[in-house]
């Protein structure tokens, strides 16, 4: 195995800051920024989901990222609509980063240019375009029976789908203490990265400041890494055959906005059926 340099979102920051992925950022201007919180429970669970949101329109793409309560506030994306782009990133909130990368790097990149595939969820209740997201997301990964799959950010229908196609779920979570059926959900991811066969992780973990070390840890163990990102989608497609085997994208608005159908965008690489090799 050859190994290639470690890359990390720091570094994928200063190539966008100076200019080496596209144009100088200070050429976009954030036309727009908003705030969302919002929560979800669906009907069958007794978990109580409390997302918090920071977008910035840039051209006709919103930068995303999904943040914890007490990074961000309502009243901190005032400021940033009439800025450039570069002003932003240069903020010292990750949060902010994130959304201002993916605001960056989705109008630089768009994903319907670059994705392996784009994929419909159909019009319908919450709970219905959850499940048919979380196939998607079980079925881009290649579960296989028995195998351990750690999920780090849980999500109660992805629980499920993992284990309908025979793997055995390793739930990691900073937030929450057990699964819908009572399952305990582990906080340090590290035991769960240690143990799995294959990662499934959501895009939370660049908010978090988690993200590099988990692609740091399956380059180390040659295991697959599937992400399903809402937050920063476009930051992560930048670690597609870097570390990321796969990446389910689902740029805003997001399906628990929209009764509508939703677009997402698979990506996948040679590395998708588990057999991951590094150039």
């Amino acid at each position: 195995m050859t190994r290639h340099a470690r890359y990390a979102v720091a570094d994928l920051r200063e190539d966008i800051l100076a200019g080496r992925l596209g144009p100088k950022p200070d050429t976009l201007p954030v036309t727009g920024a908003s705030y969302i919180y919002q929560t979800t429970r669906f009907p069958s669970s007794v978990t109580k989901y409390h997302n918090y949101y920071l977008l910035l329109r840039v051209e006709s793409y919103f930068g995303a990222c999904s943040h914890t309560a007490d990074q961000l506030n309502g009243e901190d994306a005032a400021q940033f609509s009439g800025l450039s782009l570069d002003a932003v990133l240069r903020d010292e909130r990750l949060p902010v980063q994130i959304a201002a990368m993916d605001a960056y790097l989705g109008v630089v990149y768009p994903h319907l240019e670059l994705c392996t595939r784009a994929v419909e969820i159909s019009a319908g209740t919450p709970m219905y375009k959850a499940q048919q997201r979380d196939a998607l997301i079980a079925d881009t990964a290649h579960i296989q029976a028995s195998e351990q799959v750690a999920l780090i950010g849980v999500v109660n229908p992805l629980v499920e789908a993992i284990r309908q196609r025979g793997g055995i779920c390793l739930p990691c979570d900073l937030q929450l203490k057990e699964t819908q059926w009572g399952d305990p959900v582990e906080p340090n991811m590290e035991k769960v990265l240690d143990q799995a066969d294959r990662v499934i992780c959501t895009a939370m973990t660049l908010s978090n400041g988690s993200f590099d070390r988990i692609v740091e840890r399956v380059r180390e163990r040659q295991i697959p890494l599937t992400v399903y990102a809402q937050s920063g989608s476009a930051v992560v497609a930048q670690f597609k055959s870097r570390g990321v085997t796969a990446l389910i994208a689902e740029p805003y608005p997001f399906t628990q906005f929209s009764a509508a159908a939703s677009q997402l965008y698979v990506y996948t690489s040679r590395e998708e059926n588990g057999d991951v090799h590094e150039s």
